[in-house]
């Protein structure tokens, strides 16, 4: 309607003109100011293919899990949402087994408890000792020379794992005040012995650090038995809840040392007595440090959940044997394991060398597209040189160990293989 119109109108006619006038001009100005229009691909619905997730992990989320972190968001302070956060520490204390007061889940991946165990235990100077035999003793490595740390490293080949001589030797040498260790190496499926690791560590003034991303429920572990002093863990593995969330404990020990630092933590997300304050650990009232991701802590503790009603001693078996039963289906089909020493297999991750003539991207790719499931390559130092087959949480069966021997069987007889 032109203006001269408007004016002509009854004084309500007008304004609602007026006004209908001012909002199409409004936006005709922010159209004209638009120079990045609605991406396509997200204008039409969300599209996720069904998949067998049997890698080193992200390991199938079941229905319950889902149907947790699907619930409508609370707030992250609400008292039901502490309710929760104490819920998910009972859950952790169980897997972990251990009465540590400062456990609790780091609203990140599992990366991101590396990096908290890290950044609170050392200072700049201080020694570390990592014992790498893979990947994630690498990455450990690098977060703390980041840190300003003095990293001295004890090596393995891949595939092996450490003994108490060897750890013994290094500290004798190098007297660190922390010592890094993996349990369940993903990049090799090596399952490092942890028995008197601790007392040794104790012996020579150093507290023991052990990741356990890749084992935690799939394979025996006691962290107040095994004098383990900061252990922590993924939630996407056995657990089988979305990434996002890592258990995490401190000792006395371990908590005594942080309290003893001559300068703060480099990271505030990550500070651990921040953190403590916020979910419950420190008997002083809770105070907000971030906002968590509230859905994914709502799948951790359904996942915890699950686990305490399957019970750690059946979970542990489980892992066990249906591993026994892969390896054992592999080395009928005449394929080499990577790790040589039975009791040295990690049971959620198993490793099988790449069959000489093949490429492990065909065989990987090929089971992608005709069997729906993902087998992955090696990582780090085994690039190129293993298939890693992950058998984890509701994915440990009889039945998916039977699917995939038969889907690699498919793959060796049709990919190609070079005769050179």
């Amino acid at each position: 309607m032109p203006c001269w119109q408007l004016l002509r109108q009854p004084p309500l006619l007008l304004f609602s003109g007026l006004h209908s006038w001012g909002q199409t001009a409004r936006r005709a100005m922010a159209t004209r100011l638009l120079r990045v229009p609605p991406p396509e691909e997200l204008l039409r619905p969300l599209a996720v293919p069904e998949r067998l997730l049997l890698g080193p992990g992200p390991s199938n989320v079941p229905r319950r899990v889902q149907a947790a972190g699907g619930r409508q968001i609370l707030g992250h302070m609400h008292p039901e949402m502490l309710q929760v956060m104490d819920e998910i520490k009972a859950g952790i204390q169980y897997a972990f087994q251990t009465r540590n007061r400062l456990t609790l889940a780091i609203s990140g991946s599992g990366h991101s408890a590396m990096e908290a165990a890290l950044f609170n235990l050392l200072e700049q100077g201080d020694t570390v000792l990592v014992a790498i035999n893979g990947i994630w003793g690498q990455r450990a490595a690098e977060i703390a020379r980041r840190l300003g740390a003095n990293v001295c490293e004890l090596l393995k080949p891949p595939g092996k794992y450490f003994t108490l001589q060897d750890i013994e030797q290094g500290l004798v040498q190098h007297k660190p005040l922390v010592l890094f260790i993996t349990h369940g190496e993903s990049s090799s499926g090596v399952l490092q012995p942890l028995e008197g690791l601790g007392k040794l560590c104790h012996r020579h003034g150093c507290l023991l650090l052990v990741d356990s991303v890749a084992s935690l429920g799939g394979a025996p572990i006691f962290m107040d038995q095994q004098e383990i002093d900061v252990l922590y863990s993924g939630s996407q593995k056995v657990l089988n809840a979305p990434p996002g969330s890592a258990p995490i404990s401190f000792s006395e020990r371990a908590r005594e040392k942080l309290l003893r630092r001559k300068t703060k933590p480099l990271s505030f997300y990550l500070d651990m007595g921040l953190l403590a304050n916020y979910w419950g650990c420190d008997g002083e009232p809770r105070r907000y440090h971030h906002t968590a991701p509230i859905n994914s802590f709502f799948s951790l503790r359904e996942s915890l959940a699950m686990l305490a009603e399957r019970g750690l001693e059946n979970s542990w078996e489980r892992h066990r044997a249906n591993c026994t039963r892969l390896c054992q289906g592999l080395l009928a089909m005449g394929l080499e394991l990577f790790v040589e020493e039975e009791k040295a297999r990690l049971p959620t991750i198993t490793t099988v060398k790449v069959p000489e003539g093949y490429d492990w991207k065909d065989i990987t790719a090929f089971l992608m597209k005709n069997h729906g499931m993902e087998v992955a390559g090696g990582l780090g130092p085994t690039v190129g040189k293993v298939l890693r087959i992950g058998l984890m949480g509701c994915n440990s069966t009889s039945d998916n160990v039977d699917r995939v021997l038969r889907a690699l069987q498919d793959a060796l007889k049709r990919c190609h293989r070079s005769r050179l």
